[in-house]
């Protein structure tokens, strides 16, 4: 880790080398995490308890668990259109359409013309079901 103490003034680092200095002094001072963890059994153990009682078995059980539903993890799609003026912009052709399309098929362009060869055809049009049509009879 390195700190960039160049713009610091001299009552600047001071504060810092004070501030670090009771740190030290915070963390040498402290009992050793081992000597505190027996210190902690024994103390259960005295009043009829054990550390699993209670702390639980482990940190994680005691954590609720997370809140909301799960996504499901979708498959990966292959491209399907391609822009051949950047070819890191493809699209799957699912979902919203990237600017980058939009913006040539407002030119005049047709989505079909960025297909990959080789590899896409065209998704039909999926036809209206469940839609009634009124037709007005005289």
């Amino acid at each position: 880790m390195s700190i960039d103490l160049t713009p610091l003034n001299l009552r600047e680092l001071n504060t810092l080398i004070r501030a670090a200095q009771d740190r030290h002094k915070a963390l040498t001072e402290r009992e050793p995490p081992a000597k505190v963890r027996r210190l902690l059994i024994a103390q259960a153990q005295r009043a009829g308890y054990t550390i699993e009682e209670l702390f639980g078995l482990d940190a994680e059980q005691a954590q609720p668990a997370p809140k909301g539903r799960r996504r499901r993890k979708r498959a990966r799609v292959e491209p399907k259109y391609r822009d051949p003026d950047n070819r890191r912009n493809t699209w799957t052709g699912r979902g919203r359409m990237p600017r980058w399309l939009a913006a040539k098929t407002r030119h005049g362009r047709s989505v079909a013309d960025f297909l990959i060869p080789g590899v896409a055809r065209l998704t039909p049009k999926a036809p209206a079901t469940g839609r009634r049509t009124l037709v007005k009879q005289s």
